[in-house]
């Protein structure tokens, strides 16, 4: 008897205001909800990417698990989140107390308006490379067809 199927999903979490360790905590406990089987990566510390000069440092981290959602409602939910934690958005890149981005969703495509999955720069982020290869290394992008560890060991070391 046939059921409706979970898709894996990797999320990407970031910090930069704020107590940054409380607020991912907060948001895989509230991701735990949402996802079965939710695993976190270990947290890295790195530069703001886009932002301000003098923005603070992000924690970052991926949490990937599978949903029952489908990829619109599991955004609208991360949104959610973001604003329970007091997410603002005065200006692009601006510092944030959380920032969840839908990295991937299965192995789906997804190009519409207010949603690009796999997320459009994940590839080029160390800051998501990084932590999505300790938990998920050898998922396979569907845009460009190499695993998440392949595309870590092809960035430069200062991406």
């Amino acid at each position: 008897m046939g059921g409706i199927a979970r898709v894996p999903v990797a999320i990407a979490l970031g910090s930069n205001l704020g107590d940054r360790d409380a607020e991912l905590d907060e948001a895989e406990d509230r991701l735990a909800v949402l996802l079965s089987g939710a695993v976190a990566s270990a947290r890295y510390e790195t530069d703001s990417v886009g932002g301000p000069a003098d923005a603070p440092a992000y924690l970052n981290e991926v949490v990937v698990g599978s949903t029952l959602l489908a990829p619109r409602p599991l955004l609208e939910a991360l949104q959610a989140i973001e604003i329970a934690a007091g997410r603002e958005r005065p200006f692009l890149n601006a510092p944030r107390t959380l920032d969840l981005d839908l990295i991937l969703y299965g192995d789906f495509v997804i190009d519409e308006p207010g949603l690009a999955v796999p997320h459009p720069r994940f590839r080029d982020r160390l800051f998501v490379l990084q932590p999505l290869a300790e938990v998920a290394g050898d998922w396979v992008d569907p845009v460009s067809g190499q695993s998440v560890q392949d595309l870590l060991d092809r960035l430069p070391p200062t991406a």
